[in-house]
């Protein structure tokens, strides 16, 4: 979003609470109240958490719902390039206009009080979502789950876990386990949660959550299955096989996010069809996620290499873009990694490590919080070399006969600056 309204109000928010973050339903429940409860007043609610995979989830669920011809509500975080992405309403990316006066309204009630600028957004959102007639609002935790700012929903349709994985340890804990049970914080009582595959500590919390909250879980082998075939893959619950084409979205572990969605979508009890269901994990699309770049950056390339980026960025992520890659074997891969300072970069480059023909640490002049570039050489083991820029790293691959590809991985703030990059 390009600096106006709505970016003004930001900053002055920022100046009302030290912290960027701090797990807390406190204050965004008081300013709900002042604001007569938007959040009751919401469409059917599915409720997504999870730490890989959420994103694409809700992405796979917004496009199944569009099919159907439902008009679908998302929230998603956090941005790529503008404040804009978090919140559609009724299909559309909400307008500056309408955001800016939201976030002013919001700001109006709370009178200066300490808040956070993720709880703002929240509250500016689900006003948003109250007042735009819709049939289906896909809402995406932010944090963690039980004390997330969007975990003020009482009652949502269905609930869906998204592959659980170790990342924001200082705020969720340190273990799996531990992880586990704050993003099962979500649970509500008597309503149907979803998970697709997870660590073998993690299911059992989940199963005790649900059962102490006395909600439905509905997890991947036992109560729905994903099979890959020929043309696609099969979606199998008690009621129900579909046979359904390849997910749009890159990679093996999408599959599990469709298979995640579709029972969802099919435990919220929505009017959804199977030919909609189809449609809809054919044609769902999510910035970041394995997406091919043709622009700018692509073209400092030879024109017969590729050029992609994946917003990865925890160990669980390092694994899942290694079997990717694994499928990469036709060409050499050259990757350039990028990431958040306080991330475990050692355990994230681990896997990927031994698919890359080379590897360069970068770091852009915009990207927030950018991890130093000698730190991700550091993590590497000294395998990385210096970019320092993408620009730099993909002047700098050595570009010898063969086709070839390159990713950029590694943060989701270095690829909101690769995608203003590459136009």
């Amino acid at each position: 979003m390009a600096p106006g309204r709505a970016e003004a109000i930001i900053d002055r928010l920022h100046g009302l609470y030290p912290r960027l973050i701090d797990l807390s339903l406190d204050r965004l429940q008081r300013v709900l109240g002042q604001l007569g409860h938007p959040e009751r007043a919401l469409p059917p609610v599915i409720h997504v958490a999870g730490t890989n995979g959420k994103g694409s989830t809700c992405a796979f669920l917004r496009a199944m719902g569009e099919a159907a011809g439902l008009r679908v509500h998302v929230y998603t975080s956090p941005h790529l390039v503008s404040f804009n992405e978090r919140i559609r309403l009724a299909g559309e990316l909400v307008t500056d206009a309408a955001l800016s006066d939201a976030l002013e309204e919001v700001e109006r009630v709370n009178g200066g009080a300490p808040i956070t600028v993720f709880e703002v957004l929240v509250a500016a959102a689900f006003l948003l979502f109250a007042r735009v007639p819709a049939d289906l609002l896909v809402l995406e935790v932010g944090l963690g789950g039980r004390f997330d700012a969007t975990n003020v929903i009482d009652r949502p349709a269905a609930c869906a876990i998204a592959s659980i994985s170790l990342d924001h340890r200082e705020m969720l804990g340190d273990t799996l386990a531990k992880i586990a049970f704050e993003k099962a914080g979500i649970i509500k009582a008597g309503v149907p949660v979803v998970t697709g595959a997870q660590e073998a500590e993690v299911l059992p919390v989940l199963m005790a959550c649900a059962v102490e909250a006395g909600a439905p879980l509905l997890a991947r082998g036992h109560n729905w299955t994903v099979t890959r075939t020929a043309s696609g893959f099969r979606y199998a619950d008690p009621a129900v096989t579909l046979d359904l084409p390849p997910p749009s979205l890159l990679g093996p572990h999408q599959y599990d996010n469709a298979g995640i969605a579709v029972a969802a979508m099919r435990a919220s009890g929505l009017p959804v069809p199977a030919a909609a269901i189809a449609r809809g994990i054919a044609t769902a699309s999510w910035p970041a996620r394995m997406q091919r770049l043709n622009g700018r950056l692509a073209r400092l390339l030879p024109a017969d290499w590729e050029l992609w980026l994946d917003g990865g960025h925890n160990p669980g992520a390092g694994v899942v873009l290694a079997e990717h890659l694994a499928g990469w074997a036709d060409r050499p891969v050259h990757l350039l990694v990028g990431m958040k300072q306080a991330k475990d970069s050692a355990e994230f480059l681990r896997p990927l490590i031994p698919h890359a023909a080379t590897l360069w640490a970068v770091a852009e002049p915009g990207q927030h919080l950018a991890l130093p570039v000698e730190a991700i050489i550091a993590a590497s083991g000294g395998v990385a070399r210096p970019g320092p820029t993408v620009a730099d790293a993909l002047a700098a691959v050595p570009k010898d006969a063969r086709p070839a590809r390159v990713l950029i991985c590694g943060s989701l703030y270095l690829a909101g600056e690769v995608l203003k990059a590459d136009g």
